[in-house]
């Protein structure tokens, strides 16, 4: 009987009959990993979460000192015109746009933060982790001022203060988010997606 079985093989051994063994969490469809396996290892959730406790930390931090030192104030030349320090409150979104929706756009960065804590849990990419840890330490950084500024709750004005010449006023959170989603654009045109897998054409 078993040398039958080793002739035949089973149905419950692809290797028996020459196929190839099953893999574990492979990933259906024509998609390989960045080293052309399947993806493996831990999710990337810490780095993740480090980036954008770096990118919230900053801008909380830049934000403190700007209300303390620079706000009430002239602005500081930091390079000749073309670059100033000029601290403002912002009700819209980033840039300056919108300050008639503060609400809505409050309600928007907290869904954005629900979506990458969703995305977390699947993530196995390096610069999609880096990449959603900024959306989410600038989107922390600009809804802590829209929860606790004045003038109220989900109504707080944004606290910006880097102001090139020629271009709205912003502060480290928006430019956490532009960078943010920035990558995510360069790392989809690559097919590259959260859970480390490569779509190939």
């Amino acid at each position: 009987m078993a040398e039958a079985e080793r002739i035949i093989g089973t149905p419950d051994n692809p290797e028996a009959d020459g196929g190839e063994p099953e893999r574990s969490g492979s990933v259906p469809g024509d998609v390989t990993g960045e080293d052309g396996q399947q993806p493996k290892g831990r999710r990337k959730i810490a780095v993740l979460f480090v980036v954008a406790a770096i990118a919230y930390a900053f801008d909380l931090i830049s934000k403190m000192i700007v209300v303390a030192k620079l706000e009430h104030h002239e602005p500081i030349d930091v390079v000749g015109d073309w670059l100033r320090f000029n601290a403002i409150r912002n009700a819209g979104a980033a840039f300056g746009f919108g300050e008639a929706f503060t609400i809505i756009f409050t309600c928007i960065a907290a869904a954005v933060i629900v979506v990458i804590a969703r995305l977390a849990r699947k993530l196995y990419s390096l610069p999609w982790a880096i990449a959603l840890g900024l959306l989410l330490g600038g989107a922390l950084g600009n809804l802590t001022d829209r929860i606790f500024r004045t003038p109220g709750v989900f109504e707080g004005a944004v606290v910006d203060f880097i102001a090139p010449k020629g271009f709205a006023v912003f502060n480290l959170a928006d430019s956490a988010i532009v960078c943010g989603g920035i990558l995510i654009v360069l790392l989809s045109f690559r097919g590259l997606d959260p859970d480390g897998t490569v779509h190939k054409d």
